[in-house]
């Protein structure tokens, strides 16, 4: 049962081969079972999902359907959870129970879907290795001895372990897309705006986007499906029709243009990821597709804009974490001074506090100018580029990241090292564009991703073209030895 994909399950428990009450339970002990050695639940939800279950079996013996119906998921943890922890992976929320469901949540509840429990993840999404949580670090089921990539790790260490078979995820610089890369999964950035933030902890407000994590693309389109839409509650939600992801999925690749951007096989990308690229192109052109050298002229400059403006906005999101209101607070605090720093110094970890110190110096009056408003005029120049190239093609290929994923600790005296992987995945973020990343092949037995960007609100074609890759590769099929 747990070698099943969401499309598998959804034509099992329709045809009555087995209910959700009893792959619920399968899956849950398998979590217990195998999670010890990943780490990849910071909470499980055993009594809630049982309760789904049962509730979504009984919507089926009444003549309800829907790919969701019973299908088992875990939601990232920092999507509200009514009455469930809801931690960001940190100390300072991990008392924190919220109040109400994130939209998300409860579209997907709506659904019929099975919450099995909530993911491990870096601290408030700030990390590319899922090494920053409070609760230690994910392993990597590919290589235990290696990250599985963040922030979303937990998410794509518990799917491509097989414990689940999708997971809700967001990316606010690649943290969907990366772990997918490390992980051998597909995962969705949706376009900014296409799923509501209501309910999802900010992390940079302008860049978070939730999207979702699975094998294939098939299942992503069902998993999209069930999160995308307008939000009242969400004044960044865009009010813009849902079509049906998984209708376009069979549509011929003849004519589709794919554009290559020269600048992203530069000296920093891994030869050897270089190649497995090259090997997917052909692929695609197998199957009708026309490839084209572009050109990213801003691409150079997206790290230093991205890496002031996130913090930016981390730094202003989260001085609401305060030990007033709820969260973390310290003890016997002597004045209200003291209650502020001892709660946010002992609440917040060494890399959420770094990427407040930075993003408050950005914003500071003398900076200002200097820093955080050219990063915002770098942000148009990057988009500008896109736009540009999307006049003369209808994708744009590349790899998801420059290397494969990388020992746990390697990188944890040099933040910058890790900051440099996200050099293919924080443009699709600046511009607001939706980006998918789908296995490629692999490199010294660790998974590689291709990556693969879109025109607003064309998540359809990414996935169509994702699908289509799929059923003439099997990449994404094979699973980490031992799960």
């Amino acid at each position: 049962m747990h070698q099943m994909t969401l499309a598998e399950i959804a034509r099992g428990l329709a045809d009555k081969k087995f209910s959700s009450e009893e792959l619920t339970k399968v899956l849950l002990a398998r979590i217990t079972q195998l999670d010890p050695q990943l780490n990849s639940f910071i909470s499980l939800t055993e009594e809630l999902a049982l309760e789904q279950a049962k509730a979504a079996d009984a919507r089926r013996a009444n003549g309800e359907s829907g790919a969701l119906l019973g299908a088992p998921i875990a939601h990232k943890d920092l999507f509200c959870t009514q009455g469930i922890r809801t931690s960001c992976g940190s100390k300072m929320l991990d008392n924190f129970k919220a109040p109400y469901d994130a939209t998300v949540v409860a579209k997907l509840a709506a659904a019929g879907a099975v919450t099995l429990g909530k993911t491990n993840m870096d601290e408030f999404a700030m990390g590319s290795a899922n090494e920053s949580s409070w609760y230690g670090a994910v392993k990597n089921p590919w290589n235990l001895e290696h990250v599985p990539g963040g922030s979303s790790g937990g998410s794509a260490a518990a799917v491509a372990a097989r414990l689940l078979p999708a997971a809700t995820a967001t990316d606010t610089g690649g943290s969907i897309r990366q772990p997918a890369a490390f992980t051998n999964l597909t995962g969705l950035k949706p376009t900014y705006g296409r799923v509501s933030r209501w309910g999802m902890i900010a992390y940079a407000s302008s860049l978070d986007q939730g999207g979702p994590l699975a094998r294939t693309a098939e299942d992503c389109a069902i998993l999209l499906q069930g999160m995308a839409g307008f939000d009242q509650n969400d004044s960044t939600s865009i009010d813009e029709p849902v079509p049906d992801y998984s209708a376009s999925l069979g549509d011929s690749l003849q004519g589709l243009r794919i554009g290559v951007p020269k600048e992203y096989f530069s000296a920093g990308l891994d030869p050897r990821i270089a190649e497995l690229i090259q090997n997917s192109i052909k692929e695609l052109q197998k199957l009708g597709a026309v490839i084209k050298e572009i050109s990213l002229p801003n691409m150079q400059h997206a790290i230093p804009a991205y890496y002031v403006i996130a913090p930016a906005e981390a730094s202003s999101n989260l001085s609401r974490f305060d030990g007033v209101r709820f969260g973390h607070r310290c003890e016997q605090p002597k004045d209200l001074i003291d209650l502020y720093k001892r709660s946010r110094g002992e609440g917040f970890g060494p890399e959420v506090q770094r990427r407040i110190m930075v993003g408050a110096y950005a914003l500071s009056a003398g900076y200002y100018d200097a820093y955080y408003l050219k990063a915002q005029k770098i942000r148009r120049l990057v988009k500008n580029d896109f736009m540009a190239a999307f006049n003369e093609v209808d994708i744009i290929l590349g790899p998801t990241t420059p290397n494969p994923a990388w020992k746990l600790g390697a990188k944890n005296s040099d933040p910058v090292a890790a900051y440099l992987e996200d050099v293919y995945t924080i443009t699709a973020n600046l511009a607001g564009l939706p980006g998918l990343s789908m296995p490629a092949g692999f490199v010294d037995g660790l998974p590689v991703g291709v990556q693969l960007l879109a025109p607003y609100f064309q998540e359809g074609r990414l996935l169509n073209v994702a699908h289509q890759y799929q059923l003439n590769t099997d990449w994404h099929t094979r699973p980490p030895t031992g799960f």
